[in-house]
């Protein structure tokens, strides 16, 4: 049956056809993009170890404010410090980034490429021109490059761009279906070349509903190619009365991955980015391994120590031992057929 099957793939002439056994090349994730921050990874693929599917969609959603591009930002310049020859592609519809901004954020501008887009059609083409040359090269030569898309929402298209110019104000009904044909290519494209991707995206109150409910803009193209949608909302964070920062909640809307509708906060400082460390307290305690007792938590010694004495000096209380044992309660608590104790 095996050999049978093997002809089957060859007659089909579908370079992404192959038996499962030896692995699905757009669709199996053998790797991981960590966000730099631990919580953040647990939230997206189980595990704080992980983060990001390396070769899927990962769609960042939510009104306008929200630090979607201050977020995303964080993840690229994790990703490029985690290994000195990647490469972001950044295409960019809503004029927001600068080389200030960027360097600001201590992004290494050097390698990374901001591609202007104003239509979804002059995405694909570009983005697919991107793969496709990425692709070219032999798989030993391939560096690690990541795409983001910022945002989706701006995005207009060939028709309504046209219609503007001749002084029409229609709307292009068609464009839910050229964003959903737009990731029918894209998709399997990114999985074959191992090439994560962030895209962000508008959120807007559904009316109507009989609870308060929020949906994404753009049809349901992007909801059934992103692996993972994240919905974002957040709050401000102060040192005294100086604002430094947002603390940004995080809900898992959609994942393939990991539990749907699981939450953490994540904390997004203006000068260092995505904070490793926030959020492990939380989970500690929930694992056991830190005791609430009254405004202290108490450690595996025996010592009480405030919560803000942990976060001011993570690398001493969250030892190897500690994150190994957060992990396995992260497992639990997140991925797919697993519980809570």
């Amino acid at each position: 049956m095996s050999d049978f099957l093997k002809d089957i793939i060859k007659e089909t002439g579908n370079e992404y056809a192959t038996l499962a056994s030896e692995g699905v090349d757009a669709g199996d994730v053998s790797n991981f993009v960590d966000t730099g921050c631990y919580s953040l990874n647990a939230l997206l693929s189980g595990s704080i170890y992980g983060g990001m599917p390396g070769n899927k969609i990962t769609a960042i959603a939510g009104e306008a404010a929200t630090g979607k591009t201050f977020f995303a930002l964080g993840i690229c310049k994790h990703f490029l410090e985690t290994d000195k020859d990647a490469g972001v592609i950044y295409f960019e519809s809503e004029s927001a980034v600068s080389k200030n901004m960027i360097e600001d954020r201590g992004i290494d501008s050097t390698r990374f490429v901001v591609v202007p887009v104003a239509t979804v059609q002059e995405f694909r083409a570009q983005a697919i021109k991107v793969v496709d040359k990425y692709l070219e090269q032999p798989e030993s030569a391939r560096k690690p490059i990541m795409f983001v898309l910022d945002s989706l929402g701006m995005l207009s298209t060939t028709k309504e761009m046209e219609d503007t110019a001749d002084g029409k104000e229609t709307r292009d009904m068609t464009r839910s279906q050229i964003v959903k044909s737009t990731f029918r290519v894209l998709t399997l494209k990114l999985g074959k070349a191992n090439v994560p991707m962030i895209m962000t995206n508008h959120t807007y109150d559904v009316i109507g509903s009989m609870f308060p409910q929020k949906e994404m803009g753009g049809g349901s193209g992007l909801k059934y190619a992103a692996s993972s949608i994240i919905y974002l909302s957040k709050r401000k964070e102060k040192e005294g009365t100086e604002v430094i920062g947002n603390i940004i909640h995080c809900k898992n809307y959609k994942s393939r991955l990991t539990k749907e509708n699981a939450l953490v906060d994540v904390k997004l400082t203006y000068k260092h980015g995505l904070d490793k460390y926030y959020g492990l307290l939380e989970l500690g305690e929930e694992a056991g391994i830190f005791k609430k007792v009254s405004t202290r938590f108490e450690m595996p010694d025996g010592t009480k120590v405030f919560g803000k004495t942990i976060n001011d000096d993570p690398e001493k209380y969250f030892t190897k031992e500690v994150l190994n044992k957060i992990d396995e309660h992260a497992k639990r608590k997140f991925s797919y057929g697993t519980e809570e104790e």
